[in-house]
């Protein structure tokens, strides 16, 4: 499996390196009078991704968070309705010999 992840990180790094060769040629970024830069295709690109991979990351993060918070809500539920369940049980009966049985009066099927 290390091997694969290897080979597939090399594929990875040989394609970025041969994407940006190959996409030299400069791009005019221009807002108004606000801002006017030149920069290579590769690097647009490139910042346009990273863009979308911290944007995805943060959103993976708020969602994770809103999980764990969900998942908080409904194990304390569970608690709460396993002290209900444990306060409504009948105690077992142990008779004066020491052995338990149920208790007189219910009947046993």
């Amino acid at each position: 499996m290390k091997v694969i992840y290897t080979i597939i990180l090399a594929l990875v790094v040989m394609f970025i390196i041969t994407f940006s060769l190959e996409n030299t040629l400069p791009v005019q970024l221009k807002y108004y009078d606000f801002f006017d830069r030149w920069l290579p295709t590769y690097m647009l690109i490139f910042i346009a991704f990273l863009t979308g991979v911290i944007f995805t990351g943060f959103m993976g993060i708020v969602e994770r968070f809103r999980l764990t918070r969900t998942i908080n809500r409904l194990n304390r539920t569970v608690r709460e309705l396993r002290r209900e369940i444990k306060a409504n049980e009948n105690p077992p009966y142990v008779d004066a010999s020491g052995r338990s049985s149920s208790p007189p009066g219910e009947k046993v099927s």
